[in-house]
């Protein structure tokens, strides 16, 4: 019989991803108050908030391997979260123009004697110079509003880089697969 697993999250992304290596699993949303400790950094924020996701949802599913994740953008030093408006969006990929943004995603897999197992990886997307058409353009194409950062890479979001660095293309997607890979049991 193949193990349960969990993924503490109600992400369509997250959610696609795992589909891509796990038939069957379920889907539980975590209630965690996600805000930031006192001066707490980007990385460590996303961790926290993986392993909180997984921690929260795991009494519920007794025996099983529990996937949280977090996805955190940090520019200057700053976590950057969701622009949920059209104006937000277009100002935040604006300031974007001929920067780097730095893409923290961590993920907890808290197996079912309740060990966790943890990873970060970092996406460093470089973006072209961009003007007002362009980001209309992407804006218009994506509707990147639940998005971090407003950018989405699986979608048009190429149209706004000059680069994508990471070691796993799936990260920046907010699941880094190669890794989950190798810890959950995928019989």
């Amino acid at each position: 019989m193949a193990s349960k697993i969990v993924l503490a999250t109600q992400s369509p992304y997250k959610r696609q991803l795992l589909s891509r290596l796990v038939g069957d699993f379920v889907t539980d949303p975590s209630g965690i108050d996600e805000s930031p400790l006192a001066g707490e950094i980007p990385l460590d924020q996303a961790a926290r908030l993986a392993e909180a996701k997984a921690r929260e949802v795991a009494p519920r599913h007794a025996g099983a391997w529990i996937v949280g994740a977090d996805q955190l953008a940090e520019l200057d030093g700053r976590a950057v979260g969701k622009q949920p408006t059209a104006e937000q969006a277009h100002a935040m990929l604006m300031s974007l123009s001929r920067r780097a943004l730095n893409f923290h995603t961590a993920v907890c897999v808290l197996d079912p004697a309740g060990n966790a197992h943890a990873h970060s990886d970092l996406t460093v997307a470089r973006f072209r110079p961009l003007d007002r058409a362009l980001v209309e353009r992407y804006l218009a194409l994506d509707a990147p509003y639940d998005c971090t950062a407003a950018f989405r890479a699986e979608g048009a979001g190429p149209l706004l880089l000059e680069a994508l660095e990471t070691a796993d293309p799936t990260a920046i997607v907010g699941l880094p697969l190669i890794w989950l890979a190798s810890v959950l049991p995928l019989d």
